[in-house]
């Protein structure tokens, strides 16, 4: 399967174009709006690329030309029924395959050892503090999309998903840390070159 169809923009961009056609512009604001660009990085260049490759694979295909007032005419998109196919079975792929993700704090923390108990409890700690007023900021913005009544849940699904995710690594930080303070994570002694403990 071509690699667009792993992309998750580009996964995004085929996503829309299930409820209805869109030019670009269009896909980016609703992205935005549905809070998708906490998930997915968007830009207008990477939208952009994203959408001609999709048209190069044949998943989607330019269906008109709109053009409103002085602003330059814009290309409405729809997905084809092959790229419909191509969507669903990647995305059904997806969603039963658990694969390993190689975010940058899981290759960060298997380091933790080099900033020394205070300084690893101290990094926890302000992560920890981050990720709450993240998780109270993105519960905030999930709530008001749901009671607006404007996005149905099933569109934001990711949004409550994530918030879990989010909880669940503020429960291990705030016990790691504390674990480094009570002693009940042993730090091992260092070891300069010649082997010798310090």
């Amino acid at each position: 399967m071509a690699r667009s169809a792993d992309n998750p923009l580009g996964l995004a961009v085929m996503g829309l174009l299930m409820e209805r056609p869109m030019h670009p512009y269009e896909m980016a604001s609703v992205l935005r709006e549905r809070g998708k660009d906490t998930s997915v990085r968007i830009n207008r260049g990477s939208l952009y690329d994203v959408v001609a490759a999709l048209e190069r694979e044949g998943w989607i295909t330019p269906r008109e030309r709109v053009q409103e007032g002085n602003r330059p005419a814009r290309t409405v998109y729809a997905l084809t029924d092959t790229g419909r196919a191509v969507f669903v079975e990647r995305l059904d792929e997806q969603i039963r395959n658990p694969r390993r993700e190689f975010p940058v704090f899981l290759t960060a923390v298997a380091y933790l050892g080099a900033l020394g108990p205070d300084g690893a409890r101290a990094a926890l700690r302000e992560r920890a503090d981050r990720l709450r007023a993240a998780i109270a900021d993105d519960g905030r913005a999930l709530d008001d999309a749901l009671r607006s009544g404007e996005v149905p849940r099933l569109f934001v699904i990711e949004a409550d998903y994530a918030l879990h995710m989010a909880r669940s690594e503020l429960a291990w930080v705030e016990a790691t840390a504390e674990q480094i303070a009570t002693g009940a994570l042993p730090w091992p002694e260092h070891r300069d070159d010649e082997g010798e403990r310090r």
